[in-house]
């Protein structure tokens, strides 16, 4: 490549918060703050008990099934509202929205998620990279991209099924905090990360390896 598009290259990949190839590497946890006005009322805004409250127990189970055991790679909790995005590796370009009523059924979870084993999965989302890669479409990139993105698809690494079952079984302590507790959160196995969104408007991007140290260091004691 030129030097020029060297010099692109590295600037976007600095821009980026979370990019193409994911979290920077020099930034396993990233904060964003949002509405001020929100932050400001955070103590006055009594917490709403959500049908994902109520039914917890039953929906953690089904949600480690739907990214270690299904179709599933991206998972969206909302706490508030009881929404529940999902969206599979066999039709990666939509999302799924589903009722937390509905997604704490085992037999809903068998009709509407198809089984894949986690290892497939990466399989299947490696493949799919490497046929993007293949078609004269992407070969249209300028030089950059197509070299971000190919090293995207040769170094990318999927969140590791231990790190997933952790996740999810901490979700319901960050819920229950008494003053900063979290509204949704969204897990991506593709990309390792955790996006966590507060009361107080607060958003918090986390790499999977590092979401333990920040539960350490922010929230748990």
């Amino acid at each position: 490549m030129s030097e020029r598009n060297i010099e692109i290259e590295e600037n976007v990949l600095k821009e980026s918060i979370l990019s193409a190839s994911g979290l920077n590497s020099d930034k396993l946890q990233i904060g964003i703050k949002g509405d001020p006005s929100l932050r400001e009322t955070t103590f006055a805004r009594k917490k709403y008990h959500s049908m994902v409250d109520s039914l917890y127990e039953p929906l953690a189970a089904n949600f480690k099934e739907l990214l270690l055991n299904r179709s599933t790679y991206r998972l969206y909790i909302g706490f508030n509202n009881g929404e529940i995005r999902t969206a599979s590796i066999f039709d990666p370009m939509r999302i799924e929205v589903h009722e937390a009523e509905k997604m704490a059924d085992h037999d809903y979870i068998e009709r509407q998620f198809p089984a894949v084993s986690y290892e497939d999965k990466i399989r299947f989302v490696n493949d799919l990279y490497w046929n993007i890669a293949a078609n004269p479409i992407y070969k249209k990139l300028p030089d950059y991209w197509r070299n971000i993105l190919n090293k995207r698809n040769a170094e990318w690494e999927p969140m590791e099924r231990d790190e997933i079952t952790h996740i999810i079984s901490t979700l319901k302590v960050l819920r229950d905090m008494p003053e900063y507790y979290i509204r949704n959160v969204t897990i991506c196995m593709v990309q390792s990360f955790v996006r966590i969104q507060f009361n107080c408007d607060g958003t918090q991007l986390v790499s999977a390896e590092n979401y333990q140290r920040f539960l350490e260091e922010n929230l748990i004691e």
